[in-house]
């Protein structure tokens, strides 16, 4: 990694800081002032990776508007299934989406779809461990990196993925188009409408996050399961009195 790669407070000089100020936690109505904990996830295990690179540029982005970042590096985790759970890449992987109140997922689009690189992250994030859901009620924000002209796929797919782990994606998403002219030989991203959308998306998700703050359980709670758990708590106490 390029040392400019490993500075997230290394904002490019066309950023107009002044025009992109920390969300406002009171009009927000987010009385815990720590900062939002955000995980990003990318998905090529390529040398010149551009969604590891578009994952970077994200995170400079987070830290400017004061979030605590992590980058999960996908090298050496297993295949789902391959290991067990205990593997120490597969319990990171997993610890850091507990400890995060908020996920960047960002993928290259190989074949119409994500790659099996990011998919297999996914995969090993359980909707269910015991009594907790690692990723229900966490802010998500997704984005792509295209080799040739710009695309959808990606993006669509992740919001699936997103949904399907009970997870609040936001509205905002960005594709970046020709992702190689997009970069310098610094890794950085340069100047362009596509880095601008980035910064939407990053500005975007840390106030979803702060809005989603102390109310995931509320407002993912769902009628089906407090009835099925009613009717597990009557099924118990039954077999109770019976006993």
């Amino acid at each position: 990694m390029k040392k400019s790669e490993q500075s997230p407070f290394d904002l490019p000089t066309h950023l107009d800081a002044d025009l992109l100020p920390a969300p406002e936690h009171e009009t927000l109505g987010a009385d815990d002032r720590h900062p939002p904990r955000i995980l990003l996830l990318y998905g090529s295990l390529r040398p010149q990776s551009f969604s590891r690179k578009l994952a970077l540029e994200a995170e400079r982005i987070l830290q400017h508007l004061g979030a605590e970042t992590r980058v999960f590096d996908p090298h050496e985790l297993p295949v789902l299934d391959s290991v067990d759970k205990s593997h120490p890449k597969v319990r990171q992987l997993r610890e850091w989406s507990q400890w995060s109140e908020g996920q960047v997922w960002v993928s290259p689009e190989r074949h119409g779809t994500i790659t099996g690189v990011f998919k297999n992250q996914i995969d090993w994030l359980p909707l269910e461990d015991g009594s907790v859901r690692p990723t229900q009620g966490k802010t998500l924000a997704v984005m792509q990196v295209n080799g040739g002209s710009q695309s959808f796929n990606v993006v669509n797919t992740l919001r699936v993925l997103g949904r399907w782990m009970r997870m609040v994606t936001i509205p905002n998403q960005s594709s970046v188009a020709k992702a190689w002219q997009e970069f310098d030989d610094n890794g950085r991203m340069k100047p362009s409408s596509y880095y601008d959308r980035v910064v939407d998306v990053m500005e975007e998700l840390m106030k979803f996050t702060l809005l989603v703050r102390g109310r995931s359980d509320y407002l993912v709670d769902r009628y089906s399961e407090r009835r099925g758990a009613e009717e597990a708590r009557r099924i118990s106490a039954a077999a109770g009195v019976a006993g």
